[in-house]
């Protein structure tokens, strides 16, 4: 049970009092109490009850627009997906009458999302345009998007889904392209732009950038890879190698920790030995591992000790590419 009380302070007291009203009675009554100040897209609400949600983002109307964009919705599994939550979720008819109900159930599809419903009120609403069935699809798609959400990342059920949470989902998924402009700039601590005044001069407007288009931007993959089946060195009896390299993902290495210590690492190291390279050429960036300076000096020191110690070169390859995969550091390019 939640509600929407106004306090009245007793400074001199101490004191802090409450009249919630018969009706909410039952919320203290169980022991202690949640008390939590009041979020911005509720202060236009009356004082009272308010229905109970699973999380709050989906009672935020600024966020209509990224639950409803169908890019979200095929992102986190269609609306296929969320019939099949609402099925193991949604316990019988969910239009909450003292109307008849009948035992079979079934999905109606209503906008964007999905109401389970028995078949006597599937029937009944036939053709039907009713706002109370889009709120129920709606709080539906809102609630799975989320749910979604939470384990993706493995949380808790019962943890409440956070905006830059939210936002990281949508970068993985690459439909941060849908994320609101306010919520982009939340997320960046960009302060919002000033508005354009009716009567100014056009030299005097400031162009502004978009924070959405930023959260694009910083969510664009590392590297892209194109597969060609039959490039023209295929055909030759004997075909120049060629080393592949890419600036980008060896940054993104660098930057990783270091495969023998687990320390920040400083180089990326191409594996040395293992057949790996041509005659006196490094291998391709793609073989390449994260090391700190002190673990890059013992390797190339003592390759052999190193290995000893820390594992083959080859294993540490594996394990940073696919965790490059995993991340989405390397994805699938246009194929020709």
């Amino acid at each position: 049970m939640r509600a929407i009380l106004t306090p009245c302070l007793q400074r001199d007291l101490g004191l802090v009092l409450f009249r919630p009203g018969g009706d909410l009675l039952p919320m203290f009554t169980a022991g202690r109490v949640l008390i939590s100040n009041e979020p911005e897209f509720m202060k236009h609400l009356p004082a009272g009850a308010l229905a109970d949600a699973a999380q709050t983002l989906a009672d935020d109307p600024a966020l209509t627009g990224f639950f409803t964009d169908e890019r979200v919705i095929a992102a986190a599994g269609h609306v296929d997906g969320l019939e099949s939550w609402l099925e193991q979720r949604a316990a019988g008819c969910q239009w909450s009458t003292n109307d008849f109900h009948m035992t079979e159930m079934t999905f109606r599809r209503y906008d964007h999302g999905s109401v389970r419903l028995c078949w006597h009120h599937d029937h009944k609403f036939q053709g039907l345009a009713m706002e109370k069935l889009g709120e129920i699809a709606f709080h539906n798609l809102a609630d799975w998007i989320l749910d979604t959400v939470r384990s993706a990342f493995m949380l808790p059920a019962d943890r409440q889904i956070s905006l830059p949470e939210l936002t990281c989902w949508a970068m993985l998924k690459n439909v941060v392209q849908a994320t609101p402009e306010w919520s982009a700039r939340k997320i960046l601590k960009m302060p919002e732009p000033e508005p354009i005044k009716s009567v100014m001069r056009e030299s005097t407007i400031e162009p502004f950038v978009s924070a959405t288009a930023v959260l694009v931007e910083q969510a664009k993959p590392v590297l892209a890879l194109a597969i060609d089946p039959e490039p023209p060195e295929s055909f030759m009896l004997i075909p120049k190698r060629r080393r592949w390299t890419n600036e980008h993902y060896t940054q993104w290495v660098k930057a990783q920790p270091c495969g023998g210590c687990g320390s920040p690492a400083d180089d990326p190291h191409h594996i040395t030995g293992h057949a790996l390279g041509g005659m006196a050429t490094k291998p391709h960036d793609l073989f390449t591992i994260p090391l700190c300076r002190r673990c890059h000096d013992e390797l190339h020191r003592d390759t052999a000790a190193f290995e000893g110690k820390h594992g083959s070169q080859l294993e540490m390859m594996v394990r940073t590419i696919d965790r490059a995969l995993a991340l989405g550091v390397i994805s699938t390019g246009k194929s020709k």
